[in-house]
């Protein structure tokens, strides 16, 4: 292959070849076709070995939604403290010179697997996989919850209090950075989610965007590798738990929270049980729920509508130019609608 997007590739070997043990020799790239965000490639050596390798897209509107030194950081800190029970790919090298390629970006090992991004990849699991990948995946969510960032070396990733707030901030900032249209309810919202933040029951490691989507399942079916850390800082575990809920859709609902969920398949627990189980795991006091689901619907849809802003500018990660802008802007009208009923009685 001579050619690829978003790497220089013969600047990319010679780096690999110096900075990566075994990579000294003849490699393939492949793009990953999934995510509308960093771009991820596969590289293989002839005898099949493989490793990840991470860097923003090409033409990155908002240059703070695409810091590979800091999901950097957070792999190579949980790779080295499995105690802390968040498992990780392999953390293999970082490169912060972007003469190689045009940006920095990093090489992890490739994490084998199942990923489960829809309902096809869960089809042939029966109820007690169904269970195991349910249990693993709440019970990693909340090691997050519960893990101590000073001792893994990330107690100054970010401001461990007033996640909600910080959260209501940026998500307006960065819709504002890359909206084509006026939504005045995007602003009506923001006002009403910021009158009613509730307390912040503890702080922990947020991942930002934890679903079955991002984590590769062993062949146990628990958790092996948790990926895309690109959203990752410390704050409120409740927060992140039921933006991931919000993702676990029962086969009988209509609609999903992102593209169709594999809790679909009649063998997952349902959402209202998850919910239970983390309850009961965690401690942590959900009365707040219908704030919290507000509020993860707003931010989802700013978070979309940034990534109609990147399909226009060809700068989408994996989503590509054959996804429909107006299909795009249309699932965020959805999203601002779910909002408003949830935030009908805060």
């Amino acid at each position: 292959m001579s050619e690829i997007r978003g790497l220089d590739l013969p600047s990319v070997r010679t780096w690999l070849a110096r900075n990566v043990d075994g990579a000294d020799t003849e490699l393939d790239f492949a793009l990953v076709a999934a995510g509308g965000s960093n771009l991820t490639y596969v590289v293989t050596r002839p005898d099949g070995k493989r490793w990840a390798l991470r860097r923003p897209p090409e033409r990155a509107r908002i240059a703070t939604a695409h810091e590979m030194g800091r999901e950097w950081r957070i792999i190579e800190a949980l790779d080295a403290h499995p105690e802390a029970g968040i498992p990780v790919p392999d953390a293999v090298a970082f490169c912060d010179d972007t003469e190689v390629t045009g940006a920095e970006f990093y090489v992890m090992g490739f994490a084998e697997g199942r990923i489960l991004r829809g309902p096809d990849e869960a089809k042939d699991m029966d109820t007690a996989a169904c269970r195991a990948a349910a249990d693993s995946l709440i019970d990693v969510q909340i090691a997050m919850a519960k893990i101590d960032p000073d001792a893994v070396g990330l107690g100054d990733l970010g401001r461990r209090e007033a996640y909600v707030e910080r959260q209501l901030a940026r998500w307006l900032r960065q819709f504002e950075a890359s909206k084509g249209r006026d939504l005045p309810v995007v602003y009506e919202l923001h006002e009403t989610l910021s009158k009613h933040v509730p307390p912040q029951q503890a702080c922990g490691l947020v991942h930002g965007d934890y679903r079955f989507d991002n984590t590769v399942l062993g062949p146990d079916f628990r958790i092996r590798a948790v990926l895309d850390w690109e959203l990752c800082t410390l704050g409120d575990p409740v927060a992140d738990f039921v933006w991931s809920v919000l993702y676990w859709t029962d086969p009988d609902e209509e609609h999903d929270f992102g593209s169709p969920s594999p809790t679909r398949h009649p063998a997952f627990p349902r959402r209202a049980e998850a919910i239970e189980m983390y309850i009961d795991r965690s401690g942590f006091d959900l009365s707040a729920l219908d704030y919290y689901r507000a509020f993860s619907w707003w931010k989802m849809a700013c978070l979309v509508e940034g990534v109609a802003a990147r399909l226009r500018a060809g700068a989408a990660g994996g989503l590509g130019g054959g996804s429909d802008v107006d299909h795009v802007l249309a699932r965020v009208d959805s999203m601002l609608e779910n909002a408003v009923a949830c935030a009908a009685d805060l």
